[in-house]
């Protein structure tokens, strides 16, 4: 095998390319979440309907990673990320020029298709290309890439719609990502150890089955669900919070408070180490009540302890999707990767549906029908992980 090791000029451009690859995604994505207020105002829509422009795309994402995957095993990897980031950027200009509500929703859900594009593949390639001993650091900057790209979409969006419009918010995330998309084709290396197979559905259905028959499985994906569904259920409508009195804060200020996010990096580090010393389940556990006292504390009125309370959510959701992501791994006894792909299909899947059904909390209970929804979703996750540590405790009991 022909590896990428580190300190190679290819090593550098392999992970600046997926770097850039992630970045790109992550941030056409989640660019309608700052600006749903406005989004809501200019077609005379309701929040939970302007929720659809990320709902339904995250949905119709989830739903393609589990094809686009299977679809690169013969097609190759290079050749179909590329296109989806082109294609994702030429949407998101074409997005901002949507007349209608209607448009703006059809451009997102086409958007939600090609986005699957990079996620369900960068991966992959980096396992075939670079040296195993090379692997976590690459990983590491394509994962960062995910996380500082959607903060980075948000705070663009944020403070050009305050500057001049929405439109022209996305219109500058779409030309930056064709700019990125150029570099990347150029800067990624062709595939070496990319070895083409025959397209067999058969044989993929069977084993999604399988997993989907675990009740283990069952339980972890469930809890990806919740996770996912109560931190974008949060961050959806926190904005329009926010914008309203007593608060009246500007569009830039709503979406400098996504630099929250950043919590987040320390929190799936600083929780994995915590994990490994006392326990996944345990770990888990704790990610879940620090989401909930999170959630309680922005019923606060002050704006301070508001930021306290996300920040708390926001710690506890990253450590608590880093260390339950990894046990899917652990408990899958056959084809990881679609195991995976298939958490990764809730997880999005409670973006959406917790995203959108959040906003009937807020329509008819304000802030505090929101953070209801938010605690009784939380709730069900812990049920949902003593489940899940009795079915393990009795497996571990049979094998031993």
């Amino acid at each position: 095998m022909n590896y990428i090791k580190k300190g190679t000029r290819a090593f550098r451009f392999t992970t600046l390319a997926l770097f850039a690859g992630a970045f790109s995604t992550y941030a056409n994505l989640y660019m309608t979440q700052p600006v749903l207020p406005m989004i809501a105002k200019t077609f005379h829509v309701s929040p939970a309907t302007a929720s659809l422009s990320l709902s339904l795309t995250t949905l119709v994402l989830a739903c393609f990673m589990l094809v686009v995957g299977s679809l690169s095993e013969a097609w190759g990897r290079k050749n179909i990320m590329t296109f989806s980031m082109v294609a994702v950027a030429v949407l998101s200009i074409a997005i901002s020029f949507a007349p209608s509500f209607g448009t703006l929703l059809t451009l997102r859900i086409i958007q939600g298709i090609v986005f699957a594009g990079l996620p369900a593949i960068a991966m992959a390639y980096l396992g075939e290309e670079i040296e195993p001993s090379s692997l976590g650091i690459a990983m590491g900057l394509y994962i960062s890439g995910n996380s500082i790209g959607g903060l980075a979409g948000r705070v663009i969006m944020g403070s050009v719609s305050d500057l001049f419009n929405w439109h022209i918010g996305m219109l500058s995330i779409g030309i930056i990502s064709l700019l990125v998309a150029i570099a990347f084709y150029f800067l990624l290396p062709k595939s070496q150890n990319f070895i083409p197979k025959k397209l067999a559905f058969k044989p993929l259905l069977h084993s999604m089955l399988q997993h989907l028959k675990d009740p283990a499985m069952l339980l972890l994906f469930g809890i990806g669900f919740i996770l996912m569904g109560s931190f974008v259920t949060l961050y959806n409508y926190v904005s329009f919070l926010l914008i309203e009195a007593p608060y009246k804060l500007s569009q830039t200020l709503v979406g400098s408070i996504f630099l929250i996010y950043l919590v987040g990096t320390v929190s799936s580090t600083w929780m994995g180490n915590l994990a490994t010393h006392y326990g996944k389940y345990k770990i888990i556990l704790l990610s879940l009540m620090l989401m909930i006292v999170g959630a309680i504390t922005t019923l606060n009125s002050h704006l301070f302890i508001i930021i306290i309370g996300m920040a708390l959510l926001t710690f506890g959701f990253f450590g608590g999707h880093s260390i339950a992501s990894s046990l899917v791994s652990g408990q899958a006894t056959h084809d990881k990767a679609q195991a995976s792909s298939l958490y990764l299909f809730f997880y999005y899947g409670g973006s959406s549906i917790g995203g959108t059904l959040g906003g009937f909390f807020w329509m008819h209970n304000g802030w505090s029908g929101v953070i209801l929804f938010i605690l009784c979703f939380l709730v069900i996750g812990v049920i949902l992980l003593f489940i899940l540590k009795k079915i393990t405790e009795k497996k571990e009991a049979i094998h031993e």
